[in-house]
């Protein structure tokens, strides 16, 4: 593969095809496969270092220790977090990140490192009252964090869940992002207490909203993915993250929205959340890619990890679970023009994995690797990570 001076592939092939001027800088790897550069389309780089430090089994009580565990950090303290997480991320093949959080941090990480990403602010509220203050403080947020976006770093915003966020809000924030073209995304439809809150107002979340004085949703016997459509949310620049918990209808609705998803296998095993219908999904035509999630579910960003376990879930044959991480993961963040393959023309983002021994197919070896077989990291020609 030859890169050219502004950080694209200008030629790839083999030897014999791919030009080799002698101005340019070459590298050889044997027994190792050369790979675009892989996509994580939803972690929380903010998060880094908390792995192991919220055991909470029930889920609505794991976000409450999440909530005052992320207070003891300091502002620079979650900088320094996320940009150790995005180099995890490099270290581990990942060339490309979708980011959710609050602090601001991923889109610092990523601007500083020169790196390639969106990061999505999040916003808060649940209560009606809080929609009108909550949409003017994220309008400011995301003005002032605008001045870090580049050409390879984008903004976006985060209604965080329905469990979180209003109707009200959600409602203005979509409006908003479609008139700005913000990407959006949304943790939705992750688990059966999201489900229970929004179609029986009942479970831990409900009694949680009526412990606090919160109106609950008017929401009786809708889906999430249903409540999401209600209120305008879902769109083809909205990712929906985990949507774990829907049926037929649910497909078709995101189907028809042309909403992607964001497939985060092991967090959703770790929660006990159940499996995503990854195979059906990919039959109704949605745009899927996988995710991570932060290291507080998972322990370590390991995208092929994740890779195997959809492949498992799906089932997949090896080439549909590379293809999740890569090119299924560009799409879903409607970048498949620019990254996800080694074609002339895009970003150089790309990473070079040492092949396990034996004579399986190319893909089998990949998917069997872990980042500690990653040589080497390359963003628009640039090396980020390399193996001691």
């Amino acid at each position: 593969m030859l890169v050219g001076p502004d950080g694209r592939i200008q030629a790839v092939g083999s030897h014999g095809v791919v030009p080799r001027p002698s101005d340019v800088p070459a590298a050889e790897f044997e027994d190792a496969a050369l790979l675009p550069g892989l996509i994580n389309t939803h972690t929380h780089l903010e998060l880094t270092g908390f792995a192991g430090q919220v055991n909470e089994r029930d889920f609505p009580g794991w976000i409450r220790r999440l909530r005052q565990l992320k207070t003891t950090r300091t502002q620079d303290q979650y900088v320094e977090a996320a940009g150790q997480g995005l180099a995890d991320c490099y270290a581990a093949g990942v060339t490309t990140i979708a980011d959710t959080g609050d602090s601001g941090a991923a889109i610092r990480a990523l601007a500083e490192a020169g790196g390639s990403g969106i990061a999505y602010q999040e916003v808060f509220g649940p209560h009606p009252s809080q929609a009108e203050q909550s949409f003017l403080d994220l309008q400011d947020r995301v003005q002032d964090l605008a001045q870090l976006a580049t050409d390879r770093v984008r903004i976006g915003v985060s209604p965080h869940a329905p469990y979180t966020v209003s109707g009200q809000l959600f409602r203005s924030v979509a409006a908003w992002a479609r008139q700005q073209q913000l990407p959006l995304a949304v943790h939705v439809a992750e688990s059966l207490a999201e489900t229970h809150f929004l179609h029986d107002s009942a479970g831990p979340f409900a009694e949680a909203w009526r412990a606090r004085g919160i109106p609950l949703p008017d929401s009786w016997g809708q889906s999430p993915i249903a409540w999401l459509v209600e209120h305008e949310v879902l769109s083809p620049q909205a990712l929906c993250i985990h949507a774990v918990q829907v049926g037929e209808q649910d497909l078709h609705r995101l189907a028809d929205a042309g909403a992607a998803v964001a497939h985060c296998p092991l967090s959703n095993q770790a929660h006990g959340h159940g499996a995503a219908p990854l195979a059906r999904m990919l039959r109704s035509g949605i745009r899927v890619g996988l995710g991570t999630d932060s290291v507080v579910s998972v322990g370590r960003l390991d995208l092929l990890a994740e890779a195997r376990l959809a492949r498992k879930l799906g089932p997949l044959n090896a080439n549909q679970a590379l293809e999740l991480c890569t090119i299924g993961g560009a799409r879903a963040l409607n970048l498949g023009a620019e990254i996800g393959t080694l074609e002339p023309g895009k970003w150089a983002d790309c990473t070079v994995i040492r092949l396990p021994a034996g004579d399986g197919p190319p893909t089998e070896r990949v998917l069997a690797t872990s980042p500690a077989d990653v040589l080497r990291t390359y963003v628009d020609g640039r090396e980020v990570y390399r193996a001691l």
